[in-house]
């Protein structure tokens, strides 16, 4: 017999328990699997990346809007006057379905179309994508997840893809070096570069937060891990994270979780604010330092899974979110928001966005008129009517319970405004989407796009597949270009397996991700 190797490191006593606790685990899941009819979802996911990648050519189909869904990307092609949506998921209380199409929706017509294009990627949601300029435009895509029907399975991928929009053809990147597996986090494009931040990793025996960040050159096509000075912001997912007009990067918000005790968990909604900066002195791109910020102008209600998205250089505004509030270890009430505000990257500060609705051609004639006229007691009147609008405001309203016949949802209050001068007068009949967590949020040509989320009513989730429009050279009203429609809906309560979904994703042909030769 040979000698052994000295140099081979020994298996302590925890770690031999660990891994016979995780080999215990994996026999009783296998089982669990064969139970309900489900494969690895491991295989799975390489088994639609291997039929994908026999797609030899590109079907552009004109469809009507994409199906209920949350956790998608929606992004503005680089040049043309269209929108990008990409992946998500639908769940009715019983089965989940993640999505793997890519939507194109022209601005223009007012349509709706699906591209299957050769080498794309597995079906994913709580993925990030942005858009590029570089080779006749391009659409990046890192991350997310995939979730076996039932829930029992969840999958995270570290991949890197990108779209070519020019070829239509879809490209997975190979580097190495880039961020672990990982769902929840965020990417922004600045200076020929993707920075990714943050996100989380749960394979429901145990989960993580992160607070990592990585670039990827796409000059180079190299990753590479910050070295990062300060103190970093907590671990955290679903946060807001913004280029400002300087090249830092500013976070915001989001939400991490820590064990308190055996299947016990606490939840953590962050409202801090910080600036990551390259260093001054270095020349090589990856020295970058921590750095908190104090914010200013309005304060923002407390929430998580709020979209947001940049409008100009130095403004973006965010809609949504909410607050969950536990009313014992296993149950949380949600106060779900729908306002949007603004937030001034040079200063740090939020505004309310307050909308003044409609004109009436009518009583803009009459006003003029009355100008003319010389009629004095206009400026009386305006007076009067901004006091009782800044008496208003000192006063913060309680969450309300609102209700459209079908559930109920706790709607947060306005947010606290400080800085009265920045507060814009609002019709009382001014509508606006209702409340919701998640939405796709992308403008184009000056135009904000808003586009479905998800809102829960006690234990149940309704997804939403709405959409609006709102013009910020004007900020009038919210223009409404897809009803909801969540009467529709069917939820399954868990105990009800033997109900039958007629939720129009159960059988739709177009929409759902499908394995197929074309």
């Amino acid at each position: 017999m040979g000698k052994k190797d000295k140099s081979k490191k020994k298996i302590t006593g925890s770690e031999k328990t660990a891994l016979k606790t995780e080999k215990k685990l994996n026999a009783k899941q296998k089982k669990q699997l064969a139970a309900i009819g489900e494969d690895d979802i491991e295989k799975v996911v390489a088994e639609i990346e291997r039929e994908e990648a026999k797609r030899q050519r590109v079907v552009e189909t004109v469809v009507g809007p994409p199906s209920h869904r949350v956790n998608f990307s929606l992004t503005a092609h680089p040049f043309k006057d269209e929108l990008v949506m990409l992946g998500g998921e639908f769940y009715n209380g019983q089965t989940t379905v993640v999505y793997g199409d890519m939507f194109f929706y022209n601005i223009s017509k007012d349509e709706w179309s699906i591209v299957k294009a050769p080498g794309g990627p597995p079906p994913r949601c709580g993925h990030q994508a942005v858009t590029v300029p570089s080779n006749k435009g391009e659409l990046w895509v890192f991350g997310g997840e995939f979730s076996s029907p039932s829930q029992s399975q969840f999958y995270h991928y570290r991949d890197l893809w990108v779209y070519h929009f020019g070829d239509k053809k879809w490209e997975k990147i190979g580097a190495t070096g880039g961020p672990s597996a990982r769902s929840g986090h965020r990417m922004v494009y600045s200076k020929k570069q993707l920075i990714i931040f943050g996100g989380f990793h749960d394979n429901l025996r145990d989960y993580k937060y992160f607070n990592d960040v990585h670039i990827f050159n796409l000059t180079t096509y190299k990753w590479n891990k910050l070295e990062i000075t300060g103190i970093p912001p907590a671990p955290r997912s679903g946060c807001i994270v913004l280029p400002t007009p300087d090249n830092k990067v500013l976070i915001y918000g989001g939400y991490s979780k820590e064990r308190i005790k055996k299947d016990v968990d606490k939840g953590h909604v962050h409202t801090d604010m910080f600036l990551l900066s390259p260093e001054k002195t270095d020349q090589t791109g990856l020295k970058w330092k921590w750095s908190s910020v104090k914010q200013s102008g309005i304060t923002i209600s407390p929430r998580c899974s709020a979209s947001a998205i940049l409008a100009q250089s130095n403004l973006a505004y965010m809609f949504g979110g909410v607050f969950d509030e536990e009313e014992d270890e296993e149950d949380l009430k949600g106060t779900f928001f729908n306002d949007l505000v603004a937030l001034d990257l040079e200063k740090y500060q939020w505004r309310t966005v307050t909308l003044s609705g409609k004109k009436d051609p009518q009583e803009k004639r009459k006003r003029r008129k009355e100008k003319v006229a010389g009629d004095t007691n206009d400026e009386s009147d305006d007076e009067e009517e901004n006091q009782k609008d800044l008496h208003a405001m000192d006063v913060p309203p309680e969450p309300t319970s609102v209700t459209d016949g079908i559930f109920t949802v706790t709607v947060g209050p306005s947010t606290v405004v400080s800085s009265p001068s920045i507060q814009q007068n609002q019709s009382p009949d001014t509508f606006s989407p209702s409340p919701r967590i998640n939405p796709g949020l992308v403008v184009k040509h000056g135009v904000l796009y808003l586009f479905g989320g998800m809102v829960e009513d006690g234990d149940r989730q309704y997804t939403l597949n709405d959409f609006y429009k709102l013009d910020f050279r004007k900020l009038d009203e919210w223009k409404t270009l897809i009803k909801s429609d969540i009467s529709t809906q069917t939820w399954i309560d868990s105990e009800s397996s033997e109900s039958e979904s007629d939720e129009e994703e159960s059988g739709s042909s177009e929409e759902e991700m499908e394995v197929d030769e074309n």
